[in-house]
């Protein structure tokens, strides 16, 4: 691929922690050292790496668990006080960078109003929700219609909700985890555990039929849709048998979310993806700084696909939904 042929390449699941937020994490979620050093670059370091990998632009999110699990005046102020600051670094790199907001979820309706702010006044491209939300005392998953706001009013601002993993709930932790824990930490997150917990909150957000109340709602998962794509046809055809209340699982999920390839560079999860959902669905992320870029800037030369699927995978579908 000669530089003149080469598409453009916008990468969507791109991470960054604002200082002010991670302070707020446990020991076992802030990753000192150099990890916790690219986090919190939104400059040198990340456009240099970038430009060594050849990505052009990155769609910036606070990482996990960004304000989920804090107090609703804390994540507030503090969602608020991140978002200004990004909004600072993107205009520092208006052709490099642009942000999905994080939003204080523990105060729905001022995270409906922050989405809102994010997008009409910094040209945020929509939100990053991550794993569940704590409300008095209650790890909640995002289908619960204390939440509906936000998608309300995702849905009419014409802008995505990204779902994006943390930490399983301590309970399943003890269930499913616990015996291999130690010796596989990362069981718990990219491993396994993230892919369960995330590709669960998808499933109830389908029965919850909030998208027959929000029609044009649209939904991104990362990491090759979490797993899904692969089962959609066998989820569909159990919830087609007797004794449950019909839903068209598939078309639904077909209909309503777009996923990315955020840390998940196979060719076979990929064709998977494109024969269940269509190659418009599907966006190129690598998942920065937890991923290096150039395994995932190396596999763009191997996709089993034509010119024209290759951009919109790359460029032209996030150019469409983001409206970068």
């Amino acid at each position: 691929m000669t530089e003149a042929s080469k598409p453009r390449v916008i990468a969507i699941e791109e991470h960054y922690w604002d200082a002010d937020i991670a302070a707020q994490f446990d020991a076992a979620e802030a990753r000192p050292g150099k990890m916790r050093d690219r986090l919190l670059d939104l400059g040198e370091l990340r456009i240099r790496e970038m430009d060594e990998a050849g990505v052009d632009v990155q769609v910036i999110s606070q990482g996990a668990p960004g304000t989920h699990r804090l107090d609703p005046v804390s994540a507030v102020r503090l969602a608020r006080q991140a978002n200004d600051r990004l909004h600072l670094a993107v205009q520092a790199h208006p052709t490099r960078f642009a942000a999905f907001a994080t939003l204080p979820a523990p105060d729905p309706q001022a995270a409906a109003d922050e989405l809102e702010r994010t997008v009409t006044q910094y040209g945020f491209k929509g939100a990053m929700v991550h794993g569940f939300t704590v409300i008095d005392g209650q790890r909640l998953f995002i289908d619960d219609k204390r939440f509906w706001p936000i998608f309300e009013r995702a849905q009419a601002l014409d802008v995505p909700i990204y779902l994006h993993p943390a930490i399983p709930h301590p309970d399943v932790i003890n269930a499913y985890y616990k015996d291999y824990a130690k010796e596989f930490p990362l069981i718990l997150s990219a491993g396994w555990g993230f892919t369960v917990e995330t590709s669960t909150q998808a499933v109830r957000l389908i029965l919850s039929r909030v998208f027959e109340t929000y029609p044009r709602l649209k939904i991104i998962l990362g990491h090759m849709g979490e797993g899904l794509p692969f089962s959609l046809w066998r989820i569909n055809q159990a919830l087609s048998r007797q004794g449950n209340r019909p839903i068209p699982f598939r078309d639904v999920f077909c209909e309503h979310f777009w996923i990315t390839t955020s840390g998940n560079f196979s060719n076979p999860a990929l064709l998977c993806s494109v024969m269940e959902m269509g190659v418009e669905r599907i966006l190129f992320s690598i998942d920065w700084p937890f991923v290096d870029n150039p395994p995932g800037t190396d596999w763009i030369k191997t996709m089993p696909l034509g010119a024209a699927d290759r951009a919109k995978i790359l460029h032209g579908n996030a150019e469409r939904l983001l409206k970068l």
